[in-house]
C-alpha cells in the first residue's frame, strides 16, 4: 500500500502483483516484472520505462487504424456528453440503428439483421442460441448441434469454448455444452500425405468432412457450422481454393446454418469490411468484434440473415437473449468513426494493395533453417517453426516450452516487436499489425525475427 505522499504509479508493478488478474496469464511469470505498456502512436507502443515497441498484433487483431487516433476519442467523449449509455432492451438509440444499418450496408447477401454484443464470444454465443431457437420456432427442435474445425479458437464463454476447438482450454471447465462436433481444419501444411500439393482437392477433402459429420451425427439434430474465414489458432490457416464454395453448398444441401466467426478476419484484417466478402461467399450469419472500433471501445455484434429474423418480425416471438452493455452508445458513436476512417483512408484498398509485399518479406524468412511454413492472408500470418524442414518434424511438448516461453516470447519483445509465440497446435509466431502499417513496417518486422530466429536455431 501507498501512502499519500507516495507518488501515484510508483509501486504499481507490486499493486499488479498483489492485485491484478491477467488474461491468459502465467501470473508467475510477474514475478520477474510486469510488462505495462503505458501509450501507443501509430504503428508503436511504449511501456513504463519508455521502451518504443512495434506492434506487430494491433494489440491482440484489433487497432486497425493505429493507435492514438484522437478523433475517436474525441467521437467518444461527445457521445458520452450528449448519451452516455441506453440499453437496447425494447428501446433503441440512435447511434446503434446507424451502426446497425452501416454494418449491414456491407454484409453480404441478405445479411440485414444486427444484434449488438460487446465481445466476440458473446457474438458466437449469440449465433448458437439464435440458430438453436431459429429451428425450435421452425418445428424442427432436434437441430441443436453445431460443427466445428480442430484447434480453432471460438471464445471464452462456455457455449463459444464448447465450439472451439482446443482441448486443453476446454479441459478446465467441462463439462461444457453438449452437442458441438469437430472436424479436420485447413492446415495445408499438415495436410494428408498425397494432398499437401493439391490445394484444390485438399480444399474438397476438408469440407467433405464436414458434410461427413452431418451424416454421423444425422442432418436432422445439426444446427450450424461455425468456421473462420482464416482460421486463427494453430497459425493463420487460410481456405484451399474451393472450400468455402464447398462448404456453402453441403450446408444448403443439409439445411444447416452457415456462421462466418469473423472476429479477427473482419473490419479490413483480410481486405474489405467482411472477409467472406473478400473469399466469396455468403453465410447465414457473421459474427465480428476487436476491429469495428480498432479497439478505442468494446463492441460486438451477430449479421443475420431476413431468413433468420423472419419468425421474430411479427407475432408474440422473441429472441429472450441480450447484453446491457450491447450496442452501448459510445461504442456505436465510435464505430461509426472508425468506419468513416475506412472510407476517407481507403484502408481496405491499402490492405489488398500491400497484403502482397507483406506476405513477400514474410516469405524471405523460409531461408532460415528453424521456418517450416509462411501462410495467411491480409494482414494475417502465421509462421511456423519446425526441427526439420525436409521431414516437417515439429518439436515435442518440452522443446516447444523452452522455444517459445522460454525464449522467443521474451527475446522478440526484448528486441522491439510484440507479436505471439504460440503453440496451440505446432509452434508458430503469429503477425497482424495495424492495417496502417506498409513496407517500411514489414521490413522492420522482417528484421527483428530474422535476428530472433537465428538465435533461436543456434540454442536448439
Amino acid at each position: 500500500m501507498t501512502d499519500s505522499t507516495t507518488p501515484r504509479g510508483t509501486l504499481r508493478a507490486d499493486a499488479a502483483r498483489s492485485h491484478l488478474w491477467g488474461h491468459f496469464t502465467r501470473q508467475s511469470a510477474w514475478d520477474g516484472g510486469v510488462p505495462t505498456i503505458v501509450r501507443g502512436e501509430g504503428h508503436h507502443i511504449w511501456d513504463d520505462t519508455g521502451r518504443r515497441y512495434i506492434d506487430g498484433l494491433s494489440g491482440l487483431f484489433v487497432v486497425q487504424v493505429g493507435h492514438g487516433r484522437a478523433e475517436l476519442a474525441e467521437r467518444a467523449r461527445q457521445q458520452a456528453s450528449e448519451l452516455a449509455f441506453f440499453p437496447l432492451w425494447s428501446y433503441a438509440h440512435p447511434q446503434a440503428i446507424d451502426l446497425a444499418e452501416r454494418l449491414a450496408s456491407h454484409a453480404p447477401g441478405d445479411l440485414n439483421r444486427v444484434f449488438f454484443t460487446t465481445s466476440g464470444s458473446e457474438a458466437v454465443e449469440t449465433a448458437w442460441k439464435l440458430a438453436k431457437q431459429y429451428w425450435k420456432l421452425q418445428g424442427r427442435p432436434g437441430k441443436h448441434k453445431v460443427i466445428s474445425r480442430a484447434v480453432a479458437y471460438h471464445g471464452t464463454t462456455h457455449g463459444a469454448l464448447s465450439i472451439t476447438g482446443l482441448p486443453t482450454l476446454k479441459e478446465p471447465f467441462e463439462p461444457l455444452v453438449p452437442g458441438a462436433h469437430k472436424v479436420p481444419n485447413t492446415n495445408q501444411y499438415r495436410a494428408p500425405e498425397g494432398l499437401r500439393d493439391d490445394p484444390k482437392a485438399f480444399g474438397r477433402w476438408a469440407a467433405d468432412r464436414i458434410a461427413e459429420a452431418i451424416e454421423f451425427e444425422g442432418p436432422d439434430t445439426v444446427a450450424a457450422v461455425f468456421l473462420e474465414p482464416v482460421q486463427n489458432a494453430g497459425g493463420c490457416f487460410p481456405p484451399p481454393p474451393g472450400y468455402f464454395e464447398r462448404v456453402r453448398e453441403i450446408c444448403d444441401q443439409y439445411d444447416v446454418l452457415l456462421v462466418s466467426d469473423e472476429v479477427i478476419c473482419a473490419f479490413g484484417r483480410i481486405g474489405d469490411i467482411f472477409a467472406c466478402n473478400e473469399l466469396g461467399y455468403v453465410p447465414d450469419m457473421i459474427t465480428c468484434a476487436k476491429g469495428m472500433t480498432s479497439g478505442y471501445s468494446p463492441i460486438g455484434a451477430l449479421i443475420a440473415s431476413d431468413r433468420l429474423f423472419e419468425p421474430f418480425a411479427t407475432g408474440a416471438a422473441s429472441f429472450a437473449h441480450g447484453y446491457t452493455f450491447g450496442g452501448h452508445p459510445v461504442s456505436a458513436a465510435v464505430a461509426m468513426a472508425n468506419l468513416d476512417i475506412f472510407e476517407r483512408e481507403k484502408i481496405p484498398e491499402h490492405v489488398r494493395a500491400n497484403a502482397p509485399v507483406f506476405r513477400a518479406t514474410l516469405e524471405r524468412l523460409l531461408d532460415l533453417p528453424i521456418v517450416g511454413d509462411v501462410r495467411g492472408e491480409g494482414y494475417f500470418y502465421g509462421i511456423e517453426l519446425v526441427k526439420d524442414k525436409a521431414t516437417r518434424e515439429t518439436f515435442d511438448d518440452d522443446e516447444s516450452e523452452r522455444l517459445l516461453r522460454g525464449f522467443l516470447s521474451g527475446a522478440l519483445y526484448d528486441a522491439g516487436l510484440y507479436c505471439r509465440a504460440d503453440d496451440r497446435g505446432d509452434p508458430v509466431i503469429q503477425l497482424a499489425p495495424p492495417l496502417t502499417c506498409g513496407p517500411a513496417q514489414f521490413d522492420e518486422i522482417e528484421q527483428i525475427l530474422r535476428g530472433v530466429l537465428s538465435e533461436a536455431w543456434s540454442r536448439l
